[in-house]
């Protein structure tokens, strides 16, 4: 059996890597590991939030950001790129670069099969230590059901689930509603194969 050696790089390494790829990674404590690529669900879901978002806030002072922006999350050294972010007011940029914030308050993911469970737990503990972070939905690609997160308390955290397209998910850090509906707009889900 061969062993590899795991190689580490610093977060300067890593954002100069990262001006130069044709490709997305995170950085994750001095590792590096590229992002799975995504899918025309994942993309028309996230878009449509986004969309729906940026419309509603035109007069608002809220900025929306989607997957090109980048998050730091400085009490675990890590570097991502959520889906959809929400920021009251300005953007706080890291170290004055205008692709990487630290400020969000609403973080919207779309979960991918092979990132699900990742965004489930991992994520969402990580998205926690940032104290501006009050919102975290997680919206499936597969079917319609979005799991809903909101901040009550310091360390306290309230959910709900939501599955019907008739019903509508509203934000409670913010003064946005949206229906299911109008999330999974032309969203195609595949058709289950009947078991023979």
């Amino acid at each position: 059996m061969q062993v590899t050696e795991q190689r580490y790089y610093s977060t300067e390494e890593y954002l100069a890597l990262e001006e130069a790829a044709d490709y997305k990674s995170e950085y994750i404590d001095g590792q590096i590991f590229p992002m799975a690529g995504g899918s025309t669900n994942h993309n028309q879901i996230a878009l449509n939030f986004s969309t729906e978002l940026n419309f509603a806030f035109k007069k608002l002072d809220y900025r929306v950001f989607m997957s090109d922006v980048r998050l730091w999350i400085p009490q675990r050294r890590i570097y991502t790129y959520p889906d959809v972010m929400v920021i009251a007011g300005e953007p706080d940029y890291y170290n004055n670069r205008t692709d990487t914030i630290t400020n969000p308050q609403v973080i919207i993911e779309v979960l991918s099969k092979s990132t699900k469970g990742y965004d489930r737990s991992g994520k969402f503990r990580l998205y926690r230590t940032i104290p501006t972070v009050e919102e975290y939905l997680l919206l499936d690609q597969t079917k319609i059901y979005v799991e809903h997160f909101s901040k009550t308390d310091a360390k306290r955290w309230s959910f709900r689930e939501y599955d019907e397209s008739d019903q509508a998910i509203a934000l409670s850090s913010v003064d946005f509603q949206i229906s299911l509906a109008d999330a999974y707009n032309k969203v195609k889900f595949e058709q289950e194969k009947a078991e023979s």
